[in-house]
């Protein structure tokens, strides 16, 4: 426990080593931002919110869960239509297409999730190339100024043995030239790294099958590593090799764990379905290395939200919107808000954003006591996708279209 402060601190300074470099604070190139952490630090809040939110402007794309990626003027968007699974780069302003390039993808979502069809995947954006991976497994990579396919993966051979087609909701990351993507059924699975520029494999760790939990990377004296969860182990690889670090045993549900690692220095948070929440220290034990306990807490389940970390504190939903303290993981405070099956939470600074599957958008404020602001609702149908945040823009991907939302600003005490 002594060096849990420590890691709370260096939380506030660490910055993820996505593409080796520092990213614009306006752009949200990938799953939960710029440095995956669900962090947008140039969002302008209003002294005082308004009545309501300005649509500036939607349209429809196709079905799909796939979180948006904003670029510079573009904004990617990645859907179904029909049998095709279509990526859009279109005017972030205006929303009209730029281009868009569709492929087939005749993989079909059967039984209960059949009613998401689409990509649940978000695009990541990194060194002028957008890859995406598909429902049914097909990762591509496209030139992001023109569309033009650079390389695809969907046959086992591709993956190198590793069969291909399964309900995927895990988002690829980019890291060192690499994309790496998990991959195959929850008995026979890998984590596999391609060349992002030839598409080239570079390794392959098939020591677990998938959890639909998407990467993130951390430096730990010196050492970049991956971190992700498998479906019965959160674990530490090198991204070099593709070597196995260290691991902690973390058995999951396959189709009900799509939670995101939380890094803070030198501290991985992690959590799932009916497993609660826990945090362990990361560190390097004579030539090896190994993951120290630092607390568990079972009443912190969550279901599909990966909890955000501000200020020392986290901040999650499972059927209720709850905060909780990141030393211990004792809870400070939880409310029934009715925001569906999930919700998506974006630290934007003053405020804290949550968005349900209700297609409704919750704004409160950080800190040990829950203050509401304001409540919108900003979604068409069901919304499992994450909210992209950038100064007062709010992009938001439903089942079927995408659109902009405007923040106006109000002086403090305006009518």
């Amino acid at each position: 426990m002594k060096n849990i402060n420590q890691f709370l601190a260096a939380a506030a300074v660490a910055a993820l080593f996505v593409t080796g470099c520092t990213l614009p604070s306006q752009d949200w190139p990938q799953w939960r931002g710029a440095n995956r952490d669900g962090k947008s630090s140039a969002f302008a809040a209003p002294d005082t919110w308004p009545t309501n939110l300005t649509q500036q402007w939607k349209i429809q794309v196709g079905k799909g869960d796939a979180s948006p990626a904003l670029v510079g003027a573009n904004l990617y968007v990645f859907a179904r239509q029909e049998t095709n699974e279509v990526l859009f780069c279109l005017d972030a302003a205006t929303g009209k297409a730029k281009w868009q390039s569709a492929y087939p993808a005749n993989y079909v979502v059967t039984g209960p999730p059949s009613r998401h069809p689409g990509p649940r995947s978000s695009p990541v954006v990194a060194g002028g190339k957008v890859c995406t991976l598909g429902v049914g497994g097909i990762l591509s990579c496209f030139n992001a100024a023109t569309g033009a396919v650079l390389w695809r993966k969907q046959s086992t051979n591709d993956y190198l043995g590793i069969p291909y087609q399964t309900d995927t909701s895990m988002s690829p990351i980019v890291a060192d030239g690499l994309c790496v993507a998990q991959v195959g059924k929850a008995t026979n699975g890998a984590v596999i790294a391609f060349d992002l520029g030839s598409g080239k494999p570079k390794w392959k760790w098939a020591g677990d099958g998938p959890a639909n939990s998407s990467p993130m990377t951390m430096t730990v004296a010196g050492k970049k590593q991956l971190v992700i969860v498998t479906a019965k182990f959160l674990v530490g690889l090198d991204p070099a090799d593709g070597k196995l670090l260290w691991q902690v045993p973390f058995a999951t549900n396959l189709m009900g764990n799509n939670l995101t690692p939380i890094i803070a220095g030198d501290t991985v948070i992690f959590a799932g379905p009916a497993k609660g929440m826990s945090a362990v220290k990361i560190e390097a034990q004579g030539g090896s290395w190994a993951a120290t306990p630092l607390w568990s807490a079972t009443n912190l389940a969550t279901h599909f939200t990966t909890p955000v970390l501000k200020d020392g504190l986290l901040y999650s939903f499972s059927e209720r919107l709850f905060c909780a303290d990141a030393q211990n993981g004792a809870i400070l405070w939880d409310k029934a808000v009715n925001l569906g099956q999930y919700a998506s939470l974006v630290d934007a600074g003053k405020v804290m954003l949550a968005l349900g599957t209700k297609g409704e958008l919750l704004v409160f404020e950080p800190g040990k006591t829950y203050t509401p602001l304001a409540r919108y609702t900003v979604g068409d149908s069901d919304t499992w996708t994450h909210p992209v945040v950038a100064g007062n823009r709010i992009y938001i991907k439903d089942s079927q279209t995408v659109g902009l939302w405007i923040v106006n600003q109000r002086p403090a005490g305006g009518g």
